[in-house]
C-alpha cells in the first residue's frame, strides 16, 4: 500500500470515529440530561417532604419580580403541586456570609410557613459557620413552621440582638445571615403570594 492510500486509509478511519462518537453522544444526550435533572432534584427537593408534591418542581421555574430583597437577594424559584394545586414554593436566595456568598434554598407552604431551609452554597469557616453547610442541619431545622409574623419582625433576629432565634457556636456573622434570608424569603412570598401561588391555589 503506497503512502497516500495508509493516509487516505486513516483519515477515512478517523472520519468513520468521529462520526460514530457524534451520533452516540447525540442519542445518549437526552439520557444524559434526564439523569442530571434527577440527581439535581434530589438534591434540592430533599427538603420538601415527596409525599407533598406530585409534580417535577424543577420543571416548574418561577419568574420572580423585585428579586433584590432587604438583606439577600432571589435567584430563582420553583413552584410545587399536588393534583394541579400548589402546596409550596421553593425559592433560591443568595446572600453574603461571614466569608462569601451564602446561597440557601428555602420551602414555603402554600399558607406561607416555612417548611424547611437547605444551604445549597457556603464558604464559610470549616468547624464554625462552614456548619451550615451540613445536610440534614439542626440549627436550620429550628426555622420550621415560621412564617413572616411568627414571630414578629423584631423577633427574627439572634437573641444577642434582641431576637428570638439562637445562633450556631461561632458564628454571629453567618448566623445573622441566614436568619435575615429566611425571612426576607418570607416577606417575599407574604407579598407577591397570589403570582407565586398561580391560578386555582
Amino acid at each position: 500500500m503506497n503512502r497516500s492510500a495508509s493516509v487516505m486509509t486513516i483519515v477515512l478511519l478517523a472520519c468513520v470515529g468521529v462520526s460514530a462518537t457524534y451520533v452516540l453522544q447525540r442519542s445518549s444526550a437526552p439520557q444524559i440530561a434526564a439523569e442530571q435533572r434527577l440527581l439535581d432534584s434530589r438534591k434540592l427537593l430533599d427538603v420538601l417532604p415527596a409525599e407533598r408534591y406530585d409534580n417535577q418542581p424543577l420543571e416548574h421555574p418561577l419568574t420572580l419580580p423585585d428579586t433584590a430583597l432587604r438583606h439577600s437577594t432571589l435567584s430563582g424559584g420553583y413552584r410545587a403541586m399536588q393534583s394541579g394545586q400548589t402546596v409550596a414554593v421553593l425559592l433560591r436566595s443568595r446572600t453574603e456570609g461571614y466569608a462569601g456568598i451564602l446561597e440557601l434554598l428555602i420551602a414555603i407552604d402554600a399558607n406561607g410557613k416555612l417548611l424547611g431551609v437547605k444551604t445549597l452554597e457556603q464558604r464559610e469557616t470549616p468547624g464554625l459557620g462552614g456548619h451550615i453547610g451540613e445536610w440534614p442541619n439542626a440549627w436550620l431545622q429550628s426555622f420550621t413552621g415560621k412564617s413572616r409574623s411568627y414571630p414578629t419582625d423584631a423577633g427574627w433576629a439572634l437573641k444577642k440582638d434582641q431576637g428570638q432565634f439562637d445562633q450556631m457556636a461561632g458564628a454571629t456573622i453567618t448566623s445573622r445571615a441566614a436568619i435575615n434570608a429566611i425571612h426576607d424569603a418570607l416577606r417575599y412570598f407574604d407579598e407577591h403570594r397570589a403570582l407565586l401561588l398561580g391560578a386555582g391555589t
